[in-house]
């Protein structure tokens, strides 16, 4: 008896089911209406906050660092100290150098002065020329001795040619002797002291010669002095622009991004200190695939949107395209397959800058998700994206339930984004598109279609 009750409940069953399909005319389908609306082309893609430029304090030398005050995040002033080398060392090294300047240039002063010199060389002339009329005094002299001499020699010949005429005595013999002797004695005496003369003139004509060359030799000691005081001049300037560098200041207005080092200690040249940024310049860069690139131009407009913005799709904060970098770079996706990206560059719009960072909090390095607008139109006939599909041959394609059977339509798409596309040709404003058809579908097959709602932009 139960096995005859369900048998007739199953006829009912398959009867009233071929009843309905037959007056339905096919199994239900969700369909959407094509219709014009506005249509925007953009492309979706993760970007985070940077800033154009950043200012990094650095040891301009090796030395020894004080404590830095500052913590990451604090204002500062452009021309606002915010770091300094300890200032003992630097003061002693400048101070060093400048008494070595100092000191050379006495020097140099007490070695340029030529005052005794040149009197001494005035005193040698004039010594010269003194010896000169000596040794002129010393040649008349012994002429006059030798004349002396000469006559004395003659005398006593005559006197002794006398002596044998008995003209004269001995005594005047010995007299004419005597005086010979005391001639021929001072003849070589006044030779001999103008022999001496001259060897005194001859040393004393290389006395203004050897004051010369001292005092030549002294302008090339001024030489090396200055020479050494131009080196020395050198340290000074780099000691004294050691001391002008060893307190840091902020270039700009901005903030502290990063800080390296917090107590005082000895520091390579060149090592990191602080990191300053200007907040207010902040912008977004985003890597978007190459073939997408292409699409995309300086002043075209965009937005960033997410959780961490509180916004969505369509609703973010307002952006431009700044710049598209001219050269890709090839990155790993997470599924491990090698993709061209470019570099696209963001900026806020003007007065937005400052309510993003105080109501979002954003900061550098922030991720936050991208949407750039390369094209839009205000009225275009528009279905769902996820009502088109490709045939084998690669060409778009829809199907359309006209009259309670499936067409297949070959379409010529325009604008596209993730939601929506544009259809120039193959579908009319009116005719109901299949959305997310089934690969089973067959054309001419009769379908009941059930309109839903077109999806909403962001959604």
């Amino acid at each position: 008896m139960i096995k005859t009750i369900a048998i007739v409940v199953g006829l009912l069953l398959v009867v009233g089911g071929v009843w309905y399909l037959t007056q339905s005319g096919g199994p239900p389908v969700d369909v959407v209406v094509a219709a014009h609306r506005p249509i925007e082309e953009y492309i979706d893609e993760q970007g985070k906050t940077r800033l154009p430029r950043t200012y990094v304090i650095s040891m301009p030398f090796d030395a020894r660092i004080g404590e830095i005050s500052l913590e990451e995040g604090d204002p500062v002033t452009q021309g606002q100290q915010v770091a300094r080398i300890v200032q003992e060392d630097v003061e002693a090294e400048f101070a060093e150098a400048k008494a070595a300047v100092e000191r050379l240039a006495a020097s140099i002063r007490e070695t340029g002065d030529k005052s005794v010199e040149e009197t001494t060389r005035q005193q040698a002339e004039y010594f010269v020329q003194s010896m000169v009329n000596t040794v002129e005094a010393a040649k008349t002299q012994m002429t006059a001795s030798r004349s002396r001499y000469e006559y004395a020699s003659t005398f006593l010949g005559r006197v002794q040619r006398l002596i044998e005429k008995g003209a004269k005595t001995e005594d005047d013999l010995d007299r004419a002797n005597l005086q010979k002797v005391e001639s021929e004695t001072e003849y070589q005496t006044d030779v001999l002291t103008y022999q001496a003369i001259l060897s005194i003139d001859a040393a004393t004509r290389l006395l203004p010669s050897m004051v010369g060359q001292y005092i030549d030799r002294k302008d090339l000691s001024v030489a090396v002095l200055q020479q050494q005081k131009a080196e020395a001049e050198a340290r000074l300037r780099t000691a004294q622009l050691r001391l002008e560098r060893s307190t840091m200041t902020s270039p700009v207005d901005g903030v502290i991004l990063a800080k390296d080092l917090i107590s005082e200690q000895q520091v390579a040249a060149g090592t990191r200190l602080l990191e300053i940024g200007q907040l207010d310049q902040l912008e977004v860069e985003a890597e978007v695939l190459s073939q997408d690139a292409t699409r995309i131009k300086a002043g075209d407009r965009a937005e960033i949107y997410g959780p961490s913005l509180g916004k969505q799709a369509g609703e973010g904060i307002a952006m431009k395209v700044e710049r598209v970098y001219p050269a890709g770079f090839t990155k790993v996706s997470s599924l491990g397959v090698e993709q061209q990206r470019v570099l696209v560059i963001l900026r806020f719009d003007s007065g937005v800058t400052v309510d993003a960072l105080e109501q979002h909090g954003l900061g550098v390095d922030y991720r936050v998700q991208t949407r750039i607008y390369t094209d839009e139109k205000p009225q275009a006939l528009v279905i769902p994206r996820s009502a088109i599909f490709r045939n084998a041959s690669g060409s778009w394609q829809a199907f359309v339930a006209n009259e309670g059977r499936l067409e297949r339509r070959d379409l010529q798409l325009g604008l596209m984004n993730d939601l929506e596309v544009e259809v120039i040709k193959g579908i009319e404003a009116g005719e109901q598109v299949l959305i997310s058809p089934e690969a089973s579908l067959t054309v001419g097959a009769a379908v009941s279609p059930v309109e839903v709602g077109a999806p909403e932009e962001g959604a």
